[in-house]
C-alpha cells in the first residue's frame, strides 16, 4: 500500500509541474488528467497484487467483484488546490474487511507528495508518519485549540458551514481551511490540529484519514457524537479531549442558541 501511494504521488508531482487540462464534473467541481491517471495507476496496482478485491474510487466508481475486501481510493484529494498550483493535495487509500460483519477498515495511507509525508495506520497497531509513531495533541480546551474545516467546491450557497466556521473561530484559537480533508484528518492525528469538521464528505475522502485519527488516539463521530460511518456525510474528528465541547458547540449552533451575528460589512465602509 505504501509503495502504491508513493508511486501515485510521484505521478501527481509530474503532472503538477506541467500545464494541465482542467475539466468540470459539475458547476465548479474540477477534474484533471492527473486525477484519472492516478486512479488508473492505483487500480492497476491493486489488480496486480489483489485481483479479487473490490475498489471504490472517486473517478471510476465501484468495481464490485463481491469480495470480502474493499478499497476506498481518492487518487487526488485537493484537486482544486492542485489545478491552481497550490501545493496542498494528497493520495488517500484505505482497505476495508467486509466479512465477517460489521465491516472494519484495517489499513489506510495518506501520502502528501509535496512534503514527502506518508501517514499510515493499521487497525490496532497505531498511526505513523514516515514510519515514526504519531499521537493526537494534548490540548484540553476548545478555546486553546486550532481547528480545520472545509467547504464544498460547488453549491456553496446551500452549505451552512460558514455559520459553524464563524462561531468556532470565535470560540477557538483559530480555524484553518486548507482544501484537503484527508490531510486535515492527518493533521488531527499528528497533533497539528486539535479538531476538524466538514459536511458532506464521501467515503473515499475519509476512509483512510478517519482510521489514522483513531489509531493516533483521537476520536471521530458525527456532529452529535454518534458513531461515525463512511456514508455519514458528517465528520467530526478531534484529539478526544475537546470532543464533548465540540459536540456541545454543534448542538448550540444547530439550535440557534447563543449565536454571534455576522458583522455587517457596511459598517466598515468609509
Amino acid at each position: 500500500m505504501w509503495a502504491i501511494a508513493r508511486e501515485a504521488g510521484a505521478l501527481l508531482m509530474h503532472h503538477f509541474h506541467h500545464r494541465l487540462k482542467i475539466e468540470y464534473k459539475g458547476e465548479a467541481d474540477l477534474v484533471t488528467a492527473a486525477d484519472r491517471a492516478s486512479e488508473k495507476l492505483i487500480r492497476e496496482r491493486i489488480r496486480e497484487n489483489w485481483p479479487e478485491h473490490d475498489v471504490l474510487g472517486e473517478e471510476q466508481g465501484l468495481s464490485d467483484r463481491g469480495s470480502e475486501y474493499r478499497w476506498y481510493v481518492d487518487p487526488l484529494d485537493g484537486t482544486t488546490n492542485f489545478a491552481h498550483g497550490f501545493p496542498v493535495f494528497c493520495v488517500s487509500m484505505a482497505v476495508e474487511r467486509r466479512v465477517p460483519a460489521p465491516a472494519q477498515r484495517i489499513a489506510g495511507v495518506v501520502y502528501d507528495p509535496t512534503r514527502d509525508e506518508l501517514f499510515s495506520a493499521e487497525l490496532g497497531k497505531g498511526a505513523h508518519l514516515n514510519g515514526e509513531k504519531i499521537h493526537v495533541s494534548k490540548t484540553e480546551t476548545l478555546k486553546e485549540s486550532l481547528l480545520g474545516t472545509g467547504f464544498p467546491s460547488h453549491k456553496r450557497h446551500k452549505n451552512p458551514n460558514i455559520y459553524f466556521y464563524y462561531q468556532l473561530t470565535l470560540h477557538s484559537h483559530g480555524v484553518r481551511r486548507a482544501g484537503s480533508a484527508a490531510l486535515d484528518l492527518c493533521s488531527v492525528a499528528g497533533g497539528r490540529f486539535d479538531g476538524f469538521w466538514e459536511f458532506n464528505l464521501n467515503p473515499w475522502d475519509t476512509a483512510a484519514g478517519a482510521l489514522i485519527v483513531e489509531e493516533a488516539g483521537g476520536k471521530v463521530t458525527r456532529f452529535d457524537g454518534s458513531p461515525f460511518e463512511l456514508n455519514s456525510k458528517e465528520t467530526l474528528a478531534s484529539n478526544g479531549l475537546i470532543h464533548a465541547e465540540l459536540v456541545r458547540e454543534f448542538a448550540d449552533i444547530f439550535a440557534g442558541r447563543g449565536l454571534e451575528e455576522l458583522p455587517d460589512p457596511s459598517q466598515y465602509e468609509r
